[in-house]
C-alpha cells in the first residue's frame, strides 16, 4: 500500500475514534443527568423538545446551584419552621385559599433561609430540582394548583392536593422527621 492510502487510513481510524469519544461522552452525561434528575430529565426533555436544549438546561442549574452556599438550617429555624407550617394547616380548615398562599410563602422563606435564590418560580424549582429532584414534582403540582386557583379554577380538593404537594417538599427542604437536614442530596431509583 502506497503512503497515501496509509495516511487516509490513519485519518479515517482517527476521526473514528473521536465520533466514538464524542458519542460516548454524550451518553455518560445523558445518564448522569438521568440518574441525578430523574422525573424532572423527562419533565425538562418534554418542556424543552430536545434533549440537547434540555441536557443544556440540566447542567446549568447543575454549575448555578454548585456556585450557592446551601445549607442544613439551625435547629431553631427548623423548629420555627415546623411551627409556622402547623399554623398554616390550621388555617386550611377556614380559608384554603389563603393557606395555600401562605404554604408556598413558607416554602420561599424556608428556600431562602436555606440559602437558594428565591427568584421566580421557574429559577426556585429548577434550582430545588438539583438537590431535590423527587420532590420538585411536587413542587410544580402545587404551582400549577395555585396558579388554576388564581384564575377560579381549582376546588378545595384541589387546594387539598396543593396542600399536600406542598408538604413533602416542605418535608424534604425542612428534613421534618430527622433531628437536622443532613445536606446529603436526595435520590431517587434510576429509570430508564
Amino acid at each position: 500500500m502506497s503512503q497515501t492510502v496509509w495516511i487516509v487510513v490513519a485519518v479515517v481510524v482517527v476521526a473514528a475514534l473521536i465520533i466514538a469519544g464524542i458519542v460516548s461522552s454524550r451518553r455518560r452525561r445523558s445518564e448522569h443527568l438521568k440518574d441525578r434528575f430523574g422525573r424532572e430529565y423527562d419533565r425538562t426533555l418534554e418542556a424543552a423538545g430536545d434533549r440537547s436544549k434540555a441536557e443544556a438546561d440540566l447542567q446549568e442549574r447543575e454549575k448555578r446551584v454548585e456556585k450557592l452556599d446551601i445549607r442544613p438550617l439551625e435547629p431553631d429555624e427548623r423548629r420555627e419552621f415546623l411551627d409556622r407550617w402547623s399554623d398554616v394547616q390550621a388555617r386550611f380548615v377556614d380559608d384554603p385559599a389563603r393557606a395555600v398562599a401562605f404554604a408556598d410563602a413558607l416554602l420561599g422563606d424556608v428556600m431562602k433561609a436555606r440559602g437558594y435564590p428565591v427568584s421566580d418560580f421557574e429559577q426556585r424549582a429548577g434550582d430545588i430540582s438539583v438537590d431535590h429532584p423527587v420532590v420538585v414534582e411536587h413542587y410544580h403540582k402545587a404551582h400549577e394548583i395555585a396558579v388554576r386557583h388564581g384564575r377560579g379554577e381549582a376546588s378545595t380538593e384541589d387546594l387539598r392536593q396543593a396542600m399536600i404537594h406542598y408538604r413533602a417538599l416542605f418535608d424534604n427542604l425542612v428534613g421534618a422527621g430527622a433531628p437536622a437536614a443532613s445536606g446529603v442530596r436526595e435520590t431517587e431509583p434510576a429509570h430508564h
